[in-house]
């Protein structure tokens, strides 16, 4: 057949869509009939390739229009895009890719406004890789039916007569999910007609032989990758944030390619986002794998964002390369970094008062560069009161302990130290202590925020704050020895990037203050993000200062102070280390180098990413795939997990990325 057609000239135009059955008749082929007579098409002719040109440059990890960073999908194999497209994705009808398997035909997905762009290819196999979750899809109008019955365990064809009704009623069954008493299916109304009337009859039925409870409308939320029962490990956060929610079934796929979750449909939309964030926060779907995940739906079709300037090390290479030769692991700082960061914060109008968060960096350094920059200095222990009075005698303070015993509490005080409370009992046991003092007092909105639970710092699970259930008797505390609360603080969590989060905070502390007559200032924490990953734009501080300008506006008897650790010191600072081994295990290549948890603990203790370079071999092709791990004797000493670099070698020097602070 390709012989005859190419005889007839280079390019034959024909139309999808329309078909023929058996008998000669026209037929339609319905949605994806032209996709799919392409496919038919490229099978028959034993093609190089089948493109299909669409308004979208493929496919992505999350539907785009409600996942503004959904990332694209580079390489897919036929069953990955198979999932995705059975799974919700509409870009791509799942019956053009069964003809195009045998033929091992490839299908590229472009985009005919930019045919510049990479798009997505599907083949047969995949790029080699670890294991990621490569979408996350959505399906809604699903209706669960639960069917129960104790006479069920252990019966004999009791599916089989259950199956029979479903399949009386001309339904089909998507999801199954079973226990000893109870077996739930879902429905999904694309490919089943589910009135009102449709499941009233069904239920009829059913109940002859157990009970039934219909559950509807439902989502079906489904996370699609290859390899995906190796993946449960890191989807803490995501378990943690659907145990939030009710979920009704969950469903693991029998060919380890996807695990479903349905839940109501009300909540379906806005979870999707929060959700999506979390796998790229865990490394669950690895976007920084350029082989198999280009740019974010917001970068390619949004207006460009400002272009951000390269970092500091790049231009210090060769200085950079020099200190690592006097010695590994080794930690640079970068001043003229802190300084621009503390002017941008500075410039913010809203803000009347900085403090540094010193728990993030104690270095004098650092201390005096941005005590000169008009930063107060924010402590939670004697030793960092001790450090902020060595490095900058002059700088306002703030004693915010946790826990902390009474002496702490009593020493702070003796110097004069405005001091934190969030319990009620230093009051209620140590009353005299605080009497006729002026303290701050840090509360619990109820809510925490960050990209893993061990920084969010808000809720019940979390132990900081007074919980607003005691603010009344906190402050009867307080009236009754004399205390006067000159401060109310709230602090909900760390790497925050979503510029509206203190505004919320600040309108929430004042509303809370007006009930406090001897209130000067509210504190809204600190917490500013850094971009982590590639796509990740940036903190708007712009629209931060508008957001706290207009409420500043609603409350100006009270002063406004944030307390930013990380933002101001993090970026500032990396971290040299040198290759000692290398290993590899299977499909998997270590990297070793003398930096590990002992160094930087913060990958180890919370799954935190931090960017890492080979700085000796900075530019060649990045033609490796690495976990690049350290000497320490626990198997949680990684310093990150599958990233891409070029082939290392024994003695090359490592540079780790926003190592400046909760680093040494």
């Amino acid at each position: 057949m390709a012989a005859a057609l190419a005889q007839r000239g280079e390019v034959l135009i024909t139309q999808g869509f329309i078909a023929r059955d058996a008998a000669g008749a026209t037929v339609l082929l319905g949605r994806g009939g032209s996709d799919t007579s392409a496919a038919h098409f490229g099978a028959l002719l034993r093609a190089a390739r089948v493109e299909i040109w669409t308004d979208v440059a493929g496919m992505f990890s999350a539907n785009p229009r409600q996942v503004a960073d959904a990332r694209l999908l580079r390489q897919l194999d036929y069953e990955e895009a198979q999932e995705i497209a059975t799974t919700g994705a509409k870009v791509l009808h799942p019956r053009c890719l069964a003809p195009l398997r045998a033929p091992r035909v490839p299908l590229w997905i472009k985009d005919t406004e930019r045919p510049a762009l990479d798009g997505t290819v599907i083949g047969a196999e995949a790029v080699s890789a670890s294991p990621s979750v490569k979408a996350l899809s959505m399906r809604k109008g699903i209706t669960l039916v639960a069917m129960e019955s104790i006479g069920m365990w252990q019966q004999v064809g009791f599916l089989a007569d259950v199956f029979a009704q479903f399949k009386r009623h001309g339904l089909s069954v998507d999801l199954i999910g079973s226990a000893e008493t109870n077996v739930t299916v879902s429905l999904d109304s694309t490919e089943n007609l589910l009135d009102s009337d449709a499941l009233a009859a069904l239920a009829a039925d059913l109940a002859r032989v157990c009970r039934v409870k219909v559950i509807a409308p439902c989502a079906a939320i489904t996370l699609v990758g290859r390899g995906m029962r190796s993946m449960l490990h890191r989807l803490e956060g995501l378990l943690a944030e659907l145990g939030s929610q009710r979920v009704h079934l969950i469903s693991q796929s029998s060919n380890n390619l996807n695990l479903t979750f349905v839940v109501d449909e009300a909540v379906a939309d806005a979870l999707l986002p929060r959700l999506h964030a979390l796998l790229l926060h865990s490394g669950a779907l690895r976007a920084d794998d350029v082989a198999l995940f280009g740019p974010s739906w917001q970068a390619l079709y949004a207006p460009a964002p400002a272009a951000q300037p390269a970092p500091w090390w790049q231009a210090a290479r060769a200085r950079l390369l020099d200190a690592a030769a006097r010695g590994t692991p080794r930690y640079i700082y970068h001043l003229p970094t802190v300084r621009a960061r503390a002017r941008a914060l500075r410039a913010l109008g809203a803000v009347d008062r900085w403090h540094y968060a010193l728990k993030a960096n104690p270095h004098p350094a650092l201390l005096s560069a941005l005590d000169a920059e008009g930063f107060g200095l924010e402590c939670v222990a004697p030793g960092e009161l001790d450090a902020a009075r060595a490095a900058a005698p002059q700088a306002p303070r703030l004693f915010t302990p946790n826990f902390a015993p009474r002496a702490d509490y009593a020493a702070a005080l003796d110097a004069g130290e405005l001091v934190t409370l969030d319990a009620l009992h230093p009051l209620q046991q140590w009353g005299a202590l605080f009497a006729g003092r002026e303290i701050g007092l840090r509360v619990d909105l109820g809510s925490g925020v960050g990209h893993h639970e061990k920084v969010r710092t808000g809720g019940s699970t979390s132990k900081f704050g007074l919980p607003l259930t005691d603010l009344a008797e906190f402050l009867a505390l307080a009236r009754r020895i004399g205390a006067r609360v000159v401060l109310l603080h709230a602090h909900l969590g760390s790497g925050v990037l979503d510029a509206t989060h203190w505004p919320g905070v600040y309108a929430q502390l004042a509303s809370l203050g007006e009930r406090i007559g001897t209130l000067r200032a509210l504190n809204i924490g600190g917490g500013l993000g850094l971009p982590q990953r590639a796509g990740e734009q940036p903190l708007d501080l712009a629209a931060l200062d508008a957001g706290l300008g207009e409420i500043k506006r609603a409350y100006p008897q009270f002063e406004l102070w944030m307390e930013p650790g990380r933002f101001l010191v993090a970026e500032a600072g990396v971290l040299l280390a040198r290759v000692t081994q290398l290993k590899s295990k299977d499909a998997r290549a270590y990297l070793g180098v003398d930096a590990g948890m002992h160094t930087l603990l913060r990958p180890a203790l919370y799954g935190a990413r931090h960017g890492i370079v080979n700085l000796t071999r900075l530019g060649a092709p990045a033609d490796a795939l690495y976990q690049i791990v350290g000497p320490i004797c626990e198997s949680g000493d990684v310093l990150g997990n599958d990233r891409r670099m070029p082939v290392a070698q024994e003695g090359d020097v490592v540079l780790i990325e926003h190592a400046g602070a909760y680093g040494a």
